[in-house]
């Protein structure tokens, strides 16, 4: 497995980052808490008209092609999105540093993830980085693998 963050990786749909955070989602969607991070998932892929695609539907558009694989009906990889608050860091380029250390242990440790049975890899991740300080590379890869352990 090749070690690299393709651009089909990451989360754009406004539908599923809806999805992802609504409260009404937050019932029914997993989440797994290990500092510093909140992570929401979801398991099933959802088109743009916000529907979930189930195994008797065939009709896919041309961008979940690239994250859904047609012949064993699972995602390939999932589409992560990753949130720092402006509130607890005022400065971008804070912000921008713990994203870049999130998307390396990701992109590093993916592979933890992607050795679970199909079923329990989720289609949308979404990583929300919840503590007040900026962490070492050390501690957030530590717990990006704890959190990969951890999901269902």
């Amino acid at each position: 497995m090749k070690f690299t963050f393709k651009k089909s990786e990451r989360l754009n749909s406004k539908k599923v980052i809806e999805r992802l955070f609504d409260k009404k989602g937050r019932e029914t969607n997993p989440s797994v808490f290990l500092y510093p991070f909140r992570v929401t998932y979801i398991h099933e892929v959802i088109n743009d008209k916000s529907q979930v695609i189930s195994e008797d539907s065939n009709e896919i558009d041309s961008e979940q092609l690239m994250t859904y694989d047609l012949k064993l009906k699972t995602p390939t990889t999932p589409q992560i999105l990753i949130s720092v608050s402006k509130r607890s860091f005022k400065h971008a380029v804070d912000r921008n540093l713990v994203k870049r250390r999130t998307r390396e242990a990701y992109r590093l440790n993916k592979h933890l993830l992607m050795q679970k049975p199909t079923n329990q890899i989720p289609a949308y991740i979404a990583f929300v980085y919840i503590a007040k300080t900026i962490e070492d590379y050390a501690k957030i890869e530590k717990s990006m693998k704890g959190i990969f352990k951890k999901m269902v």
